[in-house]
């Protein structure tokens, strides 16, 4: 894998080198649980795409985060390259599924920077599971 990581307290970055095929766990990005305690409830995770060449989305782009708590109504925002692709309110429970509009990504893609961003305010703090949190974003 060429993914490069780097994380700050709220925020996690990734920069894709290659599209990386099939459901990419943050275990297998090399974040451990301790590494994700978001003490404020706020997330911030930006997937740079740039440089990757030639590549094929999946056909329904998902991001599963997984936490420890049970967790309220939590409002989670995507944007692909600085457009809300998503927008929506997640209800009590322990992980939230974003799915994605591959076709809306694609028609937003730009021949050199692409970035995804993922937004998240949790109602509390939360501990995130690495090995349950996942992207899938390439066949």
């Amino acid at each position: 894998m060429g993914e490069l990581v780097e994380l700050n307290q709220g925020e996690i970055k990734i920069k894709f080198s290659g599209p990386t095929s099939g459901k990419l766990t943050f275990a297998d990005l090399g974040l451990k649980d301790e590494d994700l305690v978001l003490e404020g409830g706020l997330l911030r995770m930006v997937f740079d795409l740039e440089g990757i060449g030639e590549h094929h989305y999946f056909k329904m782009p998902t991001v599963e985060v997984a936490y420890a708590e049970e967790v309220g109504e939590t409002h989670w925002v995507c944007d692909f390259n600085e457009e809300t692709i998503l927008d929506k309110m997640d209800h009590h429970g322990h992980s939230t599924v974003l799915l994605m509009d591959r076709k809306k990504i694609e028609s937003l893609e730009h021949r050199h920077e692409n970035k995804l961003i993922v937004h998240a305010e949790f109602p509390q703090a939360v501990h995130l599971k690495a090995a349950d949190s996942y992207i899938t974003l390439f066949n």
